[in-house]
Order: C-alpha cells, then structure tokens, then sequence
C-alpha cells in the first residue's frame, strides 16, 4: 500500500481545481444519475438527500473539491474522511460496492469536463480515486471489528422491534414523537457515545425499504435505544411513514451507532450545548450521560424553537437539569404566542446570540456542541468562531450531508 499518491498524477488532480469548482455540481450530478441506472447500488443510498436541491451533490461535490485542493496535506481532511467512513459503516457500504461508485465518477467526469477530461486526467483521477478508497475502506475495516467485537455488538443490519411510541411535544405542525427500540434477538446492544445516530431501514409502501440517520436520544446503555422524530410533512415521507404507520411490535433494522460527534468519555472542560428545533435530539442523550456518569461536570444547556407547542422533551430535560444540580437549562422562543410573550420564564424570546451567550455561558472556557438545521448551524459557527470561541472546541452534526463551508 502507498503512503501518498504519486507526484504526476498529484499534479493532474491539482490541474483540474478551477474546472472542479465551476462544475463540481454538475460532475457530481451526473454521477449520481449514473450510479442509480443499478437499483442494487441505488438501495445503498439515503434518497431523501437526492431531492430538493439535491444537498448530497452539492456535499460531494464541496467534498471532491477539497480533497483536489489538499491532495498533498491529507490530514487537512481527517474530519471530513473520519465522518465519511462513519457513515458507511451506517448504510452498510462495503468494499465490493467501491468500483461502481469509480466507474460513476469517472464516466461523470468525462461526461462533464468533455475534451478537458483527457485519458491523462481521467488516469490520474482514477488513481487518486482509489487512492482515497483504500484509506477510507482500511478504516471503516476498523470500524466494523470494533463495533462486532464490541459488548452486545454486531455488523450489518440487525432488526429491531418497536418496544414504544410516545409523543414529546403539541405540535400538530412539528409533531415530534420518540420511538423506543429493543433488538428483536433479546440479546444485549452496544452502548453508544452520547451524540451518535442509527441509520435505520424500513419499508415505505411505493418506495420500498428507505433508509434514515436518526440521532440516539437516549444515554448509553445495553437494553436498546431511543430515536427522537419529527414529522417532515414534506420530503419523501420516511418520517410520516414512522409517523403514521409504525405500530408497536413492528420490527425495524438498524446498522450499529455511528458517526463523529460525541461527548467525551471524560469531558476536560465545562459543556454548553446548543440546539434548534429537533436537534435537541444528540443534546438529550448527553443530557442522560452527564447527569448518570459526570455529577461534578458544569453544563449549560441552550435550546431554541418556534414556541412552547413545538417545545419537545422539555419536563425530561428539567429533571435531568434539577436532578443534577449542575446542569443550568435555557430556552428561547422564536415565535412565542402572545400568553408566552406575556411571560419571561421559562422561556426568553427570540433567537439564540452569542451576545446572550458571552453573557450567560462560559463560551471560552468550555467545549461548545451544536445540533440543528442548517440556518441554525450557519447562524452560530462562524458568530462563534467572531467570539473568540478556539475553533478546536467547537463541535457540530449535521442533518442531512456535511456542509463544509458552514465554518468558512
């Protein structure tokens, strides 16, 4: 195995940087057409990130980009290639499924570029592809012993019976309901790091078995976990699906907890959580991690949302906050009704600053961990950052594909 690509064919890739950022989205688009002419590949995939704006080509295409622009620092992209590996641990991608995606990506390219994608570009691609797919299958490789061999681990998809169903907040606009989940073998699960998801696969009548990321919204244990959802009334219904026709006992499959953002098994510094709507969802999990393994950890816990209707697993996270006694608990509203407007507690109005925060919060002494949709995500990462806030302490998931201009 090589350590680095070769220099020509380095400096190839570097070449193709200015055509890469005008027509990155384009390559990627073509791609993704390509890959899904084969329905077994297209199973692989999550296509609620393939409609709209088509997020997940534009991730991949910002992802493309930046592995061109650092093909000669890559542990400039250790973030971004750790949480890639991660989430092909979750759809269960495998090294068999890697040509399809190269013969995708060079077809897109020469399909794309036209005479500027020469048999010396398209060579040099394919070398740096399989370049980066040798160091991506080698560590989702060590992901995969780590979670089989792990206490009540497993590999691939296990199923999974729905053990509850409860709703958390009075939204009918932005109902959020919990789904509690226990393996359909009896047998014991890995306890996760409070912050990861599950990628689940069900089916949808007339679209098959979907797959979703959702986020474990309960602490680590070994008996099962705790999905938080809200239902999406647009998209491609998987979340209406969960909604609206998942009954108790109804078996789901799971792929073992994933992804990058976590709290620490010991944190080193005091904790400040953000979160928007149902992003509380990781913040919860560390919630019930904090207050059952770190009673002498200071944690401020900020969360925003339209108003109290929407207000989700507020009663949970009070208890966790009063049984701890060093956990403190705010909550803004950005569309309180006139009866919360009236009232300056529980709640404050409007959006979470970091002008509150500077004021309230420890923002530069503390491990800063964000979870919410995009707006709420490019609203505070780069105010944080303006803030003085060490970028090394600030920490984020994403719903959806990596967005990673979001810090810029």
């Amino acid at each position: 195995m090589t350590t680095a690509l070769n220099e020509a064919a380095a400096a190839v890739v570097r070449a193709t940087v200015p055509a890469l950022a005008a027509h990155g989205h384009a390559v990627t688009t073509a791609m993704y057409r390509r890959l899904f002419r084969d329905e077994r590949i297209a199973a692989l995939f999550n296509h609620a990130n393939q409609g709209g704006d088509n997020a997940q080509a534009h991730a991949l295409a910002g992802a493309i980009l930046a592995y061109a622009q650092h093909i000669d620092d890559l542990p400039a992209l250790a973030g971004a290639l750790e949480r890639i590996a991660q989430k092909h641990v979750g759809y269960h991608i495998l090294p068999e499924h890697y040509p399809f995606v190269a013969r995708a990506l060079l077809g897109a390219i020469e399909e794309t570029l036209g005479d500027a994608a020469t048999p010396q570009v398209l060579a040099a691609w394919g070398e740096a592809y399989w370049f980066l797919a040798d160091l991506l299958q080698r560590r989702e490789a060590e992901l995969r012993g780590e979670l089989a061999q792990a206490v009540g681990g497993w590999s691939g998809w296990r199923e999974f019976v729905v053990a509850a169903k409860h709703a958390e907040n009075a939204s009918r606009d932005a109902a959020i309901v919990s789904f509690e989940l226990r393996p359909a073998d009896g047998g014991a699960v890995i306890a996760h790091q409070p912050g990861q998801y599950l990628t689940l696969r069900y089916p949808v009548p007339g679209q098959g078995a979907v797959k979703r990321n959702y986020s474990i919204s309960c602490g680590p244990n070994r008996e099962g976990y705790r999905i938080t959802v809200k239902r999406e009334a647009r998209g491609h219904g998987g979340s209406r699906h969960l909604h609206d026709a998942v009954k108790l006992g109804d078996r789901i499959e799971l792929t073992p907890p994933a992804g990058d953002f976590f709290l620490p098994d010991a944190p080193p510094r005091p904790v400040v959580l953000l979160s928007g709507g149902v992003g509380l969802t990781p913040m919860v999990s560390m919630l019930e991690a904090i207050a059952a393994r770190h009673p002498d950890l200071d944690t401020h816990y900020v969360h925003g949302t339209a108003d109290g209707a929407s207000h989700a697993m507020a009663a949970h996270v009070r208890a966790l906050a009063q049984a701890h006694g060093r956990i403190r608990v705010s909550t803004f509203y950005a569309e309180p009704t006139a009866d919360e407007a009236a009232r300056s507690e529980p709640h404050r109005a409007g959006l979470i600053d970091t002008d509150w925060l500077r004021a309230n919060v420890p923002l530069l002494d503390a491990d800063i961990y964000l979870c919410g949709p995009r707006p709420f995500l490019r609203a505070l990462v780069p105010a944080l950052a303006r803030a003085g806030v060490a970028g090394e302490r600030v920490h984020y998931e994403f719903f959806g594909p990596s967005d990673e201009q979001l810090a810029a």
